[in-house]
């Protein structure tokens, strides 16, 4: 996947679609949750490393972020940092998604703006997608 990857296009593209960027690096976690949400009906686009995760998110901002701690290039919460100093994306909602419920990384992601801290093994995708009017505040 390239970083100037567009939003599925097959998901109708109307202004009101909720948007969701998926950044996960294991292709079969991040496949299982996005064809949940895709069913729920938001368009997702998914970044498999950090470095691409800024970019996407830069280059076209999402509605909300789902984000992992452990990703190649550049961790989870080193794009939480950059996205929050950007004015592009300083608003973006972001909800972490991690195997690591470590005290210590789900208190520094909380004050560097993630609405949430999830863990995988206690997150369906189901959870993940039916949550996200809440996250979004509607």
């Amino acid at each position: 996947m390239s970083s100037s990857e567009v939003w599925d296009q097959e998901v109708t593209t109307e202004d009101d679609d909720v948007r969701v960027l998926f950044v996960e690096d294991d292709p079969a976690v991040a496949h299982m949750y996005k064809l949940k949400l895709k069913l729920d009906g938001y368009s997702v686009a998914v970044a498999g490393d950090g470095v691409q995760a800024v970019e996407m998110a830069m280059g076209n901002p999402p509605d909300i972020i789902f984000l992992d701690i452990r990703l190649p290039k550049m961790d989870g919460l080193g794009v939480l940092e950059a996205l929050r100093r950007d004015d592009r994306t300083r608003e973006v909602p972001v909800v972490i998604l991690s195997n690591y419920s470590e005290r210590e990384l789900v208190d520094r992601g909380l004050k560097l703006g993630a609405l949430e801290y999830l863990i995988k093994s206690q997150t369906t995708p189901a959870r993940v997608a039916g949550g996200v009017a809440s996250w979004l505040g509607g």
